[in-house]
């Protein structure tokens, strides 16, 4: 008997009609919500500064009320979540009222945490884990800024615990992206966590599901027409020898074949023969991709050397403030016209004796987007262009000065200049990323279930 296993999101801010579809279009075992990245972490570490409530996927609430329905008529459906975010807990807080309300009050909501390491630093530290920086290999204790985050990347131990405790809900902090399908499968199969085969093609499927329609015809190269409005979400039937078929509800928009599960199984990997989970190093080398009917592409032949010794960690620190600012610049002359503009902004801030750590100026839609790259119309000139100037700075003053500089070039820069947004460009922290790693031993998943009406 197969289990599915369906992604209804593949980061913080999709589509939120797609899990509601996924969960009416066909009888699922789960549905994962899959919201993390290091940019969101940060950005979910920043709403927690402003209120210790906060801090995690405000987007999961609005789709768990959608669920309702779905939840009440199909008993085994559950849900897996890393949606918790930085704050896990208050997370479950909101979620728990919303079943409670709709009579599931009795189901039971489980909590995975442990990955927050900022109360640990010292004591990580101290033990000997410098938490080098994974690209320079510059110790931590050499950064000399404040650290807004840090977590752990953890495996599908927890949830595959939360499951055997016997929630239907299971919400999550960081926990790697793959491991939300992991765990269900390892739960489901009785897998014991040296099967690393088995662990290995999970852990593929869950890959290959993770980033939502990006392996259902989604931001595929291959796309055209782009048959997308109604996109099917991914879904793994998975088999207890980790075998597995991907596929989406029928009737839905977008495709699955080769081509679409090659393209996400490729997608952020690093070395192939060594796709580094919290569960497994596995070696997408051997992976083989068949389609095997319409809209269904079997995985087979994953493999797996272990898993590694040590856990990935999403670390944030403080890093001055930054501003961005547009302005359409017109007419024949506007890629000239748009330069003249960034040009005079920064020599009448210099004159001022504002300069800055860092800035930068993007015509968009005249190769911008892609510095060095020709336009599509190739040497050819486009009627307008959307100037975009950015700086960041230490000192906030700088930035805030830069922001009142940008509209005077309305009436004071050349002419052809609209689209300007009404008020000045916000003033924004920036949070700054450093990766490193933390000996898996060091690290323990804790495990919470209660009743959804007893969160609150």
């Amino acid at each position: 008997m197969s289990l599915l296993v369906a992604n209804g999101a593949g980061f913080l801010g999709d589509w939120l009609g797609a899990p509601r579809r996924l969960a009416e279009s066909a009888e699922l075992d789960y549905l994962t919500l899959e919201y993390l990245a290091e940019l969101t972490l940060s950005v979910l570490a920043r709403a927690r500064e402003r209120d210790p409530g906060a801090g995690y996927a405000g987007d999961f609430l609005t789709v768990l009320r959608d669920l309702v329905p779905s939840l009440q008529s199909q008993q085994k459906l559950r849900i897996i979540t890393n949606g918790g975010g930085v704050n896990p807990l208050a997370c479950a807080k909101a979620a728990g009222p919303i079943l409670a309300a709709a009579g599931m009050g009795n189901d039971l909501l489980a909590v995975v945490s442990g990955d927050d390491l900022l109360p640990r630093i010292a004591e990580l530290q101290a033990a000997g884990c410098s938490l080098a920086h994974l690209d320079t290999g510059a110790p931590l204790s050499g950064l000399g800024q404040p650290i807004v985050s840090a977590h752990a990347y953890l495996g599908a131990q927890g949830i595959a615990d939360a499951l055997a405790a016997g929630a239907r809900h299971v919400v999550t902090g960081r926990v790697a992206d793959a491991s939300l399908t992991l765990g269900p499968a390892v739960h489901a199969f009785g897998w014991k966590w040296t099967d690393w085969n088995r662990l290995a093609g999970a852990s593929v499927a869950g890959h290959l599901i993770e980033c939502g329609a990006q392996s259902t015809g989604g931001y595929s190269v291959a796309g055209s027409p782009w048959n997308l409005a109604d996109v099917g979400y991914p879904i793994a039937e998975l088999e207890s020898d980790g075998i597995s078929v991907i596929t989406k509800p029928q009737g839905t928009d977008g495709k699955v074949d080769r081509f679409s599960v090659i393209e996400q199984l490729v997608y952020e990997i690093g070395d192939p023969a060594h796709y580094l989970t919290p569960d497994v190093d596995c070696d997408f080398t051997t992976v083989d991709v068949r389609e095997v009917g319409p809209d269904r592409v079997r995985i087979s032949g994953a493999s797996a050397r272990g898993r590694p010794d040590q856990l990935k960690v999403a670390l944030s620190y403080r890093d001055g403030y930054m501003s961005a600012a547009t302005l359409l610049v017109w007419g024949d002359d506007c890629i000239e016209k748009a330069k003249a503009c960034g040009e005079i902004l920064f020599a009448r801030l210099a004159k001022g004796g504002y300069t800055f750590a860092r800035t930068n100026m993007e015509l968009l839609g005249a190769g911008g987007g892609v510095p060095g790259a020709l336009p599509r119309q190739a040497k050819g000139r486009p009627p307008e262009v959307m100037l975009r100037l950015a700086v960041h700075d230490p000192r906030r003053e700088a930035v805030e000065r830069f922001t009142k500089e940008v509209a005077p070039l309305i009436t004071s820069g050349p002419a052809g200049l609209a689209g300007y947004a009404v008020g000045r460009a916000d003033v924004r922290p920036v949070f700054a990323y450093w990766p490193a790693l933390v000996p898996r031993d060091l690290v323990q998943a804790k495990v919470e279930v209660r009743k959804a009406g007893e969160w609150k």
